[in-house]
Formats: C-alpha cells, structure tokens, sequence
C-alpha cells in the first residue's frame, strides 16, 4: 500500500474529523481537534495526512504553545490512524514528517504527552531533562520535548498548550 505524506488541505477536513472520531474510544481527540481549528490554534504546515488510494487513512496535527511565554515551539498532537491502518507504519511517517516540518520552520521543539516507549524512537525525552514544566505535575515521564535544529537550550520553565487542552476533562488526558 502506497502511502503519501502531505499538508491537510482543506478539503480534507471533514475526512480528519472522522478518523479521529474512529481512532479513538472517545470523542475527546476529535473535539479537541475542532476546537483547535476554530480557535485558530493549530499551526496549518504542522498539520499532515497520510493519504491512501485517495482516502485519508492518518493525521497529525501541531498546535501554538509556549515555554515561558517563547512561542518557538509546538504541541503534537493528536495523532490518529485509521483502525483497520494502524500498526503499519503511518504513524510513524507522520510524526517523522511533522518534526522534519517543524524542522523546516526553526521551531526550537516539538513537546507532546504520550507514551515513553513510543516516541523515544523519534528523539522524544522526558521535557524535564530540559528544564520545561509540564501543565499538570502528574504528567511527569509521559510529558516529553524534542529539541529541533534550532535548539539553544534557553527555553525553560513552565510549558502552555493552546487553551482548548485547559479545557480537556483531566480525564481525557
């Protein structure tokens, strides 16, 4: 199966809705995604779909944040492949090309929350080790940063997602 990485057009919107809204045991991901959206919060060159045949089969998403109030920097996610897709790989070309993006625009990093095991293979660490603060104390090794070329080691302190990830249930989280 050919897969091609590229930038959400919006004529794709509709589709990303509702693999996220099949990726997921809940519509949490989705919501959030809209909300993004509409609040004008996701950084458009950051967002990217893995394209099959024509049918949206994955995407991802970056979002405006902060460190310190330094807004050179993004949240990943979410992430999202379709069901019967997963485990084949797009995930991973995903977020390899999102951070080759982010990359390309002299982002200093990409933070996201999510599993240790998973995202140490794309040069994820716990943002502690860089002195970045995650939202919420608990969060602690699943709270990872991913230093880009542009990278100074400067920024440090507390991290803020776009407001709509203030508004998650910490349930959802």
């Amino acid at each position: 199966m050919d897969v091609l990485v590229r930038r959400e057009a919006h004529a794709d919107v509709t589709a990303v809705d509702a693999l996220h809204r099949a990726a997921f045991d809940r519509d949490a991901e989705a919501d959030l995604l809209a909300a993004l959206r509409a609040e004008g919060d996701l950084v458009r060159p950051l967002c990217r779909v893995a394209v099959a045949a024509g049918l949206v089969v994955g995407s991802v998403v970056c979002s405006r944040a902060t460190i310190a109030g330094a807004d050179r920097v993004v949240g990943l996610g979410p992430v999202a492949v379709l069901p019967d897709r997963q485990g084949r790989g797009i995930g991973n070309a995903l977020v390899h090309d999102v951070l080759g993006a982010a990359d390309a625009l002299d982002l200093q990093a990409v933070v996201l929350l999510g599993s240790p095991d998973l995202y140490a293979r794309f040069g994820f660490e716990p943002a502690a080790a860089y002195g970045v603060d995650p939202p919420v104390p608990s969060w602690g090794r699943y709270f990872q940063l991913r230093p880009l070329s542009g990278w100074d080691g400067t920024l440090r302190g507390a991290f803020r997602y776009a407001p709509a990830f203030e508004r998650l249930d910490p349930a959802a989280q």
